[in-house]
C-alpha cells in the first residue's frame, strides 16, 4: 500500500474539508497544563496587580484639555508644577488628553491650578478645558446590578443546559465560561488597561459567545451519543473533531469585524471607546473557542468517566449499550449511482438493458 507523505497544504485541505481526526485525548492533557498555567497568572495579575477601573467605578475629578501633539511626558512634568505628577493621563485621540487627578470638586484652588498648568502647556485659554466630577456611587451602583445579573445568569443557564442536555455539561458550560471571563479580566490587570461601562458590555458579550460555542460542542456530543456504541470518551473526541474546524472558521469570522474595530477604530481613527470595547472582545472570542474544545468538552468526558467509572477505550456490556439510531430503510430495485460523473439520483423503473454493439 502506497503511503503518501502529508504535506502542510494536503493537511489544511483536509482541515477545511472537515476531515480532521486530531488526537484530543493527547491535546487534553497539555491543554490542562496550559489552562492552570494562563489561569495563574491571570489570577495573580488580578490579586497583586489589580484592575484599572474607570472613573465611572471609582469616581474623582478629570480635565479634558486640546493640548495638541504634546507627549504625556510633557503634560505630566507640567503637572508636578501644581503637586499633581502622579495624575492619569490618558490619550483620546484628536489632540485631546484626559487627566485624573486627587483633587475635591470642592477645592476650587487646586481646581483652577491643574486648569491653568494645562491651558499654559497646550497655549489655550482655561475656557477651553472642560472640568467634571463623578461621583464613587454611580459605579459602585453599576458593580452591584452587573453582579446580580451575572448570578441570575448562571442560575438561569445551568437549569437551561441540566434540563435540556445534562448536569454533566451544566457544569463543564460554567466552568469554561468561568475560565474566559478570569483570563479576559486577568489580561487587563496585566496589561493595565482601563476598565470602563463599555468593557463591562464586552465582557457579558463573551458569555454569549462562549456559551454559544460550547453548546454547539454539547450538541454534537449527545447526538453522537444516542446514535453510536462506542465509549464515551471516544465519542466526545469524534464530536470535537467534526465540529473542531466551524468553531475555527466561526472563530475567524467573528475576529475579524473586532480586529477593524481596534485597528481602523483605534488607531486609524482615534476612538478610545472602541479600544476599551475590541480588546476584550478579541481576547473573550479567542478565550471562548479554546474553552470550548479544550475546557469544557474535556471536562465532560471526565466527569462521565468519574461517575459512570468508564474508562476510555473500555467497551460496554451489550446489556449497558446506549440505544442507537434505526437502521436506514432499504433501497429500493433501480436505485443509486447513475453513470461515470458520480452523480446520484433514484429512478421509478428497472434500468433499461445496455445495447450490444456491431462487430
Amino acid at each position: 500500500m502506497n503511503h503518501r507523505p502529508t504535506t502542510l497544504r494536503g493537511g489544511l485541505r483536509r482541515m477545511y474539508s472537515n476531515q480532521v481526526n486530531l488526537d484530543f485525548e493527547r491535546l487534553w492533557r497539555r491543554s490542562v497544563v496550559l489552562s492552570v498555567v494562563v489561569l495563574l497568572i491571570a489570577g495573580g495579575a488580578w490579586i497583586f496587580r489589580g484592575l484599572n477601573l474607570g472613573i465611572e467605578f471609582e469616581g474623582g475629578t478629570f480635565w479634558e484639555a486640546p493640548l495638541g501633539n504634546h507627549s504625556i511626558a510633557e503634560v505630566r512634568e507640567a503637572l508636578a508644577t501644581v503637586g499633581q505628577a502622579d495624575a492619569r493621563i490618558q490619550e483620546l485621540g484628536g489632540g485631546v488628553v484626559r487627566v485624573r487627578a486627587e483633587v475635591a470638586a470642592t477645592n476650587t484652588a487646586e481646581v483652577a491650578a491643574v486648569s491653568a498648568a494645562l491651558a499654559e502647556l497646550g497655549g489655550i485659554s482655561p475656557n477651553d478645558i472642560s472640568f467634571s466630577a463623578v461621583g464613587p456611587s454611580w459605579g459602585a451602583e453599576i458593580t452591584s446590578k452587573a453582579r446580580l445579573a451575572l448570578i441570575v445568569f448562571f442560575i438561569v443557564i445551568a437549569v437551561y443546559i441540566w434540563l435540556r442536555m445534562e448536569w454533566k455539561m451544566a457544569v463543564s458550560a460554567l466552568v469554561a465560561v468561568g475560565h474566559d471571563i478570569l483570563v479576559t479580566v486577568g489580561f487587563y490587570a496585566l496589561f493595565g488597561f482601563e476598565v470602563t461601562p463599555a468593557t463591562v458590555i464586552a465582557f457579558l458579550t463573551i458569555l454569549g459567545y462562549s456559551l454559544y460555542d460550547t453548546l454547539v460542542v454539547f450538541d454534537k456530543i449527545r447526538g453522537n451519543a444516542r446514535t453510536r456504541k462506542d465509549p464515551y470518551f471516544e465519542i466526545v473526541t469524534r464530536s470535537v473533531n467534526e465540529v473542531f474546524m466551524r468553531s475555527i472558521n466561526t472563530t475567524i469570522t467573528s475576529v475579524m469585524p473586532v480586529l477593524s474595530l481596534l485597528i481602523i477604530g483605534r488607531f486609524a481613527l482615534g476612538a478610545v471607546t472602541l479600544q476599551e470595547f475590541s480588546i476584550a472582545l478579541l481576547v473573550g472570542l479567542l478565550a471562548g473557542t479554546y474553552s470550548s474544545l479544550f475546557v469544557a468538552s474535556p471536562l465532560v468526558a471526565w466527569l462521565h468517566v468519574w461517575v459512570t467509572g468508564e474508562r476510555p477505550g473500555q467497551r460496554l456490556a451489550a446489556s449497558e449499550r446506549r440505544p442507537v439510531a434505526a437502521a436506514p430503510r432499504a433501497k429500493r430495485p433501480g436505485s443509486g449511482p447513475v453513470g461515470r460523473s458520480g452523480v446520484t439520483t433514484t429512478r421509478t423503473h428497472p434500468a433499461r438493458p445496455a445495447k450490444k454493439r456491431r462487430k
